[in-house]
């Protein structure tokens, strides 16, 4: 139960490390400059401990595409959507769609059975993000445009069939090297596009902290406890975590930019929890 929740409270501080760096580069460019820090670090710690790495050239492939899909086209999509003006929080709502998409995909590719029960508890975790994040959104409002929500929406689209795929592909590869080949596969997308961008960098503090945090303990951190959380269970449990990163990120929010929470909100907050707990509570795998 502690990795569930631990993931949940660094992948949502992902949000909060995007808002506190855009404003400092570009979205291919800031992403481009995590990815090229995390390389030699997470190659450091491969040699301390002795990684046993992957010696089909097909694994190593696998893991490159879903380094593409999970970090380069997701955080992507995300990064340039939120640089376009769309607020955290309403991007955050279309990633709430995460769960949905990650458990159609694996219902039709790892063939695993999601009971009625499950799809109201989907249903009803659709309803509280809606309930947390939909005063933000009819407060800020700009930003959000069909091109920014696509991008997001395209973004979500990507992490769901890149965590179905680590699954159906790559089960056994160790963590720590299958994760340094999906970041060049990440960095694979990222740096070409920011070839299109300013690399006209502000190294202010803010920016190097934000660099520093979501290279550490999103980059590093949270992806080795996302791929260990899609190795021990269904898909479909570990997508449904992802419905309650918007609700930490509401709640870092109000600490650290004072947005304030309504009766409303908190109400969505109680209903996204009932939802992932009813979601995780059985699942089961159809026969082969």
């Amino acid at each position: 139960m502690l990795a569930p929740a631990l993931f949940v409270i660094l992948w949502s501080t992902g949000f909060i490390g995007s808002k506190l760096g855009a404003p400092y580069a570009d979205p291919m460019v800031f992403l481009s400059i995590r990815f090229m820090a995390v390389l030699p670090i997470l190659a450091a710690i491969c040699w301390w401990v002795d990684v046993k790495w992957p010696r089909e050239t097909s694994q190593i492939l696998h893991c490159i595409f879903i380094g593409s899909l999970v970090h380069g086209i997701y955080l992507g999509g995300v990064f340039w959507a939120i640089d376009e003006g769309m607020p955290a929080g309403a991007s955050a709502i279309v990633v709430g769609l995460q769960p949905v998409l990650s458990a159609v995909t694996a219902a039709f590719l790892l063939k695993e059975r999601i009971e009625f029960k499950h799809w109201i508890g989907l249903a009803i975790g659709g309803f509280g993000l809606f309930l947390v994040l939909g005063p933000k959104i009819a407060v800020t409002g700009s930003g959000i445009n069909p091109v920014t929500v696509l991008a997001v929406f395209i973004a979500v689209l990507a992490i769901s069939i890149g965590t179905v795929y680590q699954k159906r592909f790559v089960p056994n590869t160790d963590l720590l090297a299958a994760t340094f080949w999906q970041y060049i596969g990440a960095i694979a997308v990222t740096l070409p596009l920011s070839l299109f961008e300013s690399w006209q960098v502000i190294w202010s503090g803010q920016f190097i902290f934000a660099i520093a945090w979501l290279v550490l303990v999103l980059s590093i951190g949270a992806i080795l406890l996302l791929m260990f959380l899609i190795r021990q269970g269904a898909v479909s449990q570990v997508a449904s975590l992802f419905y309650l990163v918007p609700v930490a990120t509401s709640i870092e929010s109000y600490f650290l930019f004072g947005e304030t929470l309504s009766i409303m909100q908190l109400a969505g907050m109680a209903l996204v929890v009932a939802a992932v707990l009813l979601i995780r509570i059985r699942f089961r795998r159809t026969p082969a």
